[in-house]
């Protein structure tokens, strides 16, 4: 009994052992990069939490994307990425040091709440709409039935959109013997204001203006860019907040 006991606890070890390291450690010191909102804020900008990742807690325990984004949202963590393959992504939960700028907590805080605003709605129906883009076409969930459809979701003044243009063009120009993708965007701007900006600055997507009212109250938005990928029955596949993340999911869903 004595030796089938002590198998047993050591097989336990050794298994916990195996969980915590085999996906490698930290691509960063945790500890260092809360030393200033700075280090932090730098580092942070590459985490991607709206694309497929491993997610796994403080204890190295993998656990789900919808429970990582909660303690992201509500607990005293930031996301660090562990050494892995280039194009697999793991994240683990490191506790936030007690002498740590508040900022960053707080900032953190805010960016588990989109992300896990936005996780939610993935699986969901997109809302209704019935819009007219800048050349008069009708667009509804109706006529879009049966597409793939990739939504970015903008407005003039947001630099971070603007400067994604080059890249979400080439994205379109791809994609652009694929009849079942649509590439459209909503754009809060009057459609005056888009002529005479997208006549300087091409946007290869259709653009429909003045949805500043429906990014609001249907899509509930507060981040920009946001993109979305809807599938062919007309429900949210993913929400993306950077093209890196959308040009992934699109290559993932146009293969389906």
């Amino acid at each position: 009994m004595k030796k089938s006991f002590i198998i047993l606890i050591t097989f336990l070890v050794s298994t916990l052992s195996f969980s915590q390291t085999k996906f490698g450690n930290p691509e960063v010191d945790p500890i260092q990069i809360q030393k200033t909102y700075e280090q932090w804020s730098v580092y942070n900008k590459g985490i991607m939490l709206s694309r497929d990742f491993t997610a796994l807690d403080s204890s190295s325990k993998e656990i789900s994307k919808e429970v990582f984004l909660d303690q992201l949202a509500n607990g005293n963590f930031i996301p660090v990425r562990l050494k892995t393959e280039p194009n697999i992504y793991v994240y683990k939960l490191f506790k936030i040091q007690p002498k740590t700028d508040t900022s960053i907590k707080a900032t953190i805080n805010q960016i588990g709440f989109d992300a896990y605003k936005n996780y939610k709605m993935e699986g969901t129906a997109f809302p209704q709409f019935s819009f007219k883009d800048l050349n008069g076409n009708l667009v509804t969930n109706e006529s879009m039935k049966g597409k793939i459809i990739v939504i970015k979701c903008w407005y003039i003044h947001c630099t971070p959109c603007i400067r994604e243009f080059p890249q979400v063009n080439k994205l379109a120009e791809e994609y652009k013997d694929r009849k079942d993708i649509v590439f459209m965007s909503l754009a809060e701007d009057s459609a005056e204001q888009l002529k005479t900006f997208l006549a300087r600055k091409p946007l290869s997507y259709s653009v429909i203006p003045d949805m500043k009212e429906y990014m609001n109250n249907a899509l509930q938005l507060n981040s920009f860019p946001t993109h979305f990928i809807l599938n062919k029955e007309g429900v949210i596949a993913k929400v993306l907040l950077n093209f890196e993340s959308l040009e992934v999911a699109l290559a993932k869903e146009s293969k389906m």
